[in-house]
């Protein structure tokens, strides 16, 4: 049974998600709700973990923050690897110490898995690591082919999913742990605990042109430089951050292979395949409560929002 359905005689209200494309405004949206509501933040971005990841994740800065409680920003060193399972559980006792005090819980990103594993009954499958590094030493040997392959006859609804070494390893990995297919492990639309989701609609050749228009602010602003300084804290080590839109490609530039305004060009393409890779993800969840990310009266109609889900509990 779930928080949500076991029933209390003072129910907490709703944890409040903002989602949608990177570069709709969800910061901006997620302090504002705060202050109307007298909650706290949540972080749900994977690559805004990463102390010193600034520029190039638009992370919201102090004076952004108007002094809103931010949580789970600045957890990791960039050698560390994020975990969606280890993010679940730091999130849910950060949402019961801000609901503890009275306040509200309020989810901001755009990384959906890390937003479902928080909101929804999601279990996750352990790992070996001797299982992982013979699949991986496999991989560099033999090539991803006669993984996918592999993946195809014992988990084809995976197969079909999923592309990248990272992830088909991780789903045969998977498999011999548990003798279960990995996609019977993808979560349930279950609220572990009740919850409400405002997601931000975008234009999207409005939001090509702003992308565009972010990454070249963020090369003026030094991004360059911020890459330089974490590559020598061990950046290129970190299995996750290193793989961080415009981190993976200004790294090419301080190897010489690649030049400013190529490395700009190449992430404004990936943070543009990025944004529609979102949308697709969230678009597929019919409990999000989508709003025109420019409309003026945006964050009193999403405080509506929050206020009649709270009320209905």
């Amino acid at each position: 049974m779930t928080e949500a359905s076991a029933g209390s005689a003072d129910p907490k209200p709703p944890v409040i998600a903002v989602v949608g494309p990177t570069g709709s405004g969800k910061s901006d949206l997620g302090v504002a709700l705060a202050l109307g509501l007298d909650g706290e933040v949540i972080n749900a971005d994977a690559m805004q973990f990463y102390r010193g990841m600034d520029i190039g994740t638009a992370k919201i800065s102090v004076a952004e923050r108007r002094g809103v409680p931010h949580h789970l920003l600045d957890t990791m060193d960039v050698t560390q690897e994020a975990s969606v399972s280890d993010f679940q559980a730091e999130c849910r006792s950060v949402i019961r110490d801000i609901q503890g005090r009275g306040k509200r819980a309020i989810l901001v990103g755009g990384s959906g898995l890390y937003v479902r594993a928080a909101l929804d009954v999601l279990e996750f499958p352990g790992t070996d690591p001797d299982v992982r590094k013979r699949l991986e030493q496999e991989h560099e040997t033999s090539g991803l082919p006669g993984l996918q392959k592999r993946l195809e006859r014992i988990d084809p609804v995976s197969a079909g999913r999923l592309g990248d070494a990272r992830r088909v390893i991780r789903a045969l990995e998977v498999f011999e742990l548990t003798g279960r297919p990995f996609s019977s492990f993808m979560p349930q639309r279950e609220y572990v605990q009740a919850a409400v989701q405002i997601g931000l609609d975008v234009d999207r050749d409005v939001l090509r042109d702003r992308l565009a228009e972010r990454v070249h602010r963020m090369v003026d602003a030094g991004l360059l430089e911020e890459v330089a300084r974490l590559d020598a804290a061990g950046l290129r080590r970190g299995k996750t951050a290193s793989r961080a839109l415009g981190y993976a490609q200004f790294l090419k530039v301080l190897d010489g292979e690649s030049d400013v305004a190529t490395a700009a060009e190449e992430t404004i393409v990936a943070t543009r395949q990025f944004a529609r890779r979102q949308l697709t993800w969230f678009r597929a969840d019919p409990r999000i409560h989508w709003l025109d990310w420019q409309d003026p009266d945006l964050v009193a109609k999403a405080a509506e929002i929050c206020a009649s889900q709270a009320s209905a509990i």
